[in-house]
């Protein structure tokens, strides 16, 4: 008994049950686990469960799927663990998400294209998810009949089906919209088994080819010509060459926009064969022929360019422009009209001399506020200016007005020549007349008395004594002297003397 007592004592202050009896079952030692290895049986037990029927799933490994040697040390299978998990959740919340989007719908709409894992069976679903629906791979959908492809038709008798069946084709036509440009949006038709007549696929067909079409044309718009206040790639680089070589410090930005060009500020840089202007004038033309389809008459009649233009496409027909410009100013510089100075011509862009101070250009004259006086004296200067361009440079401006009329330095100075015709052009005398009527009615509007009307400027310019009672008859003279040079240039040349017949002014050569 005392033994029996003593083993009862330290029966209890032992951590290990010990039976009374000496002669009970022998003692069970329990090993102690860690929570990773229960975690481990678990999850092997529920995924042995879960994955039965699909034994090779690519994305989860053997070992996970069976529970043999798992080891949850590594912290990949942990992760892929967690993300299994995560995908199931989400293919959950997606189903929800389907069932609200579609409600009690008759069309509904699938989303099994945005699931994350394999399709399976979940028997701890709740009551209001809904089943995934594929019209593809429904077994329960009706079949959907098909044809023969040797034959052409499937079927006997009154149930015989051909390929021009209705929901065949229909089907064919859903399916082949798959092939379309991928920037046009298709959506989801062959999910909701959609079935599209030949008139309608044939439409979205040629809509699809339209725009495909248009993006191109867009792009090569894009690239290869000019905006409001932007160039082309090509442009851009022929300015950064005459950067890199020293002939430009820096471009600064755009100053003027036009119907034809747009004129950036630059800091003048160095040339070893001339000086170059601390501040200089970009003038890019436009390489888009919208404005220029209608402007071709200023130089496919004049004799300088006629013979090249013919020969020309119409996009190298603008860099033409470029150079008949620079050539007008040459001739104006020579002999003292205040105008910009040509500095350098690279295809379509004509650097020259800024009319302005400080990267600010010079106001037209139709914006300066000028008093009565200094008003008078810019009459005069632009009476003299124009009798030097028809006289001495051989040349009619052609779009003189107040808005090709800067102020600067206390006197006027002429810009945009690009359009200037010599006066053997067969419409030059129309254009000095529309010049005079404009440069005439802005001085009588700004109240110089002594400004003379259209009529009397047009003879001071031309050195012609033109007498008529009426505008109309004043122009149809003026016609009839260009109909008469015009016969009298194609007999003897462009060097032939100017209405020599009729007693006009002197010869006119282009010396």
């Amino acid at each position: 008994m005392d033994q029996i007592g003593v083993a009862a004592k330290e029966n209890e202050t032992d951590s290990v049950w010990k039976p009374k009896s000496p002669w009970g079952a022998p003692n069970s030692v329990v090993n102690p686990c860690s929570l990773a290895d229960v975690m481990s049986e678990q999850l092997a037990i529920q995924l042995n469960e879960e994955f039965s029927t699909y034994p090779s799933c690519p994305e989860v490994p053997e070992s996970l799927i069976t529970g043999d040697n798992i080891e949850t040390s590594s912290d990949l299978m942990l992760a892929q663990m967690l993300q299994m998990e995560f995908d199931r959740e989400f293919d959950t919340q997606l189903r929800r998400e389907e069932k609200k989007f579609n409600g009690d719908s008759k069309v509904s709409i699938s989303f099994e294209n945005y699931r994350m894992v394999h399709p399976y069976e979940d028997s701890d679903s709740s009551e209001d998810e809904v089943d995934w629906q594929d019209t593809r791979h429904d077994p329960y959908g009706p079949d959907k009949p098909s044809t023969n492809p040797r034959k052409g038709f499937a079927g006997k008798g009154k149930n015989i089906t051909t390929k021009h069946d209705e929901v065949v084709c229909g089907r064919k036509n859903t399916a082949r919209m798959e092939n379309f440009a991928p920037e046009v949006q298709v959506g989801d038709g062959i999910g909701m088994d959609l079935k599209l007549s030949n008139h309608v696929f044939n439409a979205l067909k040629q809509h699809c080819y339209s725009e495909q079409r248009r993006s191109a044309r867009l792009h090569e718009k894009k690239e290869h010509s000019t905006a409001e206040q932007a160039v082309d790639p090509k442009t851009r680089l022929l300015m950064f060459k005459m950067v890199n070589a020293g002939i430009l410090e820096n471009i600064n930005g755009c100053i003027s926009t036009g119907k034809e060009s747009v004129v950036f500020h630059a800091s003048g840089g160095s040339m070893d064969d001339k000086p170059v202007p601390a501040e200089c004038a970009l003038k890019v033309y436009k390489t888009t022929l919208n404005e220029f389809r209608n402007r071709d008459k200023y130089i496919k009649d004049d004799y300088r360019f006629k013979d090249r233009f013919s020969k020309l496409n119409p996009r190298k027909i603008i860099r033409m422009w470029a150079e008949k410009e620079m050539h007008n100013l040459t001739r104006m510089q020579k002999v003292g009209i205040p105008c910009p100075e040509v500095v350098i011509l690279k295809k379509h862009i004509l650097v020259m001399s800024f009319i302005g101070e400080n990267q600010v250009p010079a106001p037209k004259l139709k914006d300066v506020k000028l008093n009565s006086e200094d008003m008078k004296g810019a009459y005069f200067q632009v009476l003299h200016m124009m009798q030097q361009l028809y006289q001495e440079c051989n040349l009619v401006h052609s779009d003189l007005s107040e808005y090709n009329m800067l102020w600067h330095d206390g006197k006027v100075w002429i810009i945009d020549v690009s359009q200037s015709v010599e006066p053997t052009h067969p419409h030059g005398l129309e254009f000095l007349f529309r010049d005079c009527r404009n440069v005439a009615l802005f001085f009588q509007k700004a109240g110089v008395t002594e400004a003379m009307n259209v009529y009397d400027l047009f003879n001071a310019v031309s050195g012609l004594q033109i007498k008529a009672d009426s505008e109309a008859e004043f122009v149809a003279q003026i016609e009839a002297l260009e109909k008469m040079n015009e016969d009298h240039v194609q007999k003897h040349g462009r060097k032939a003397p100017y209405f020599s017949d009729d007693g006009g002014p002197p010869i006119l050569n282009d010396d």
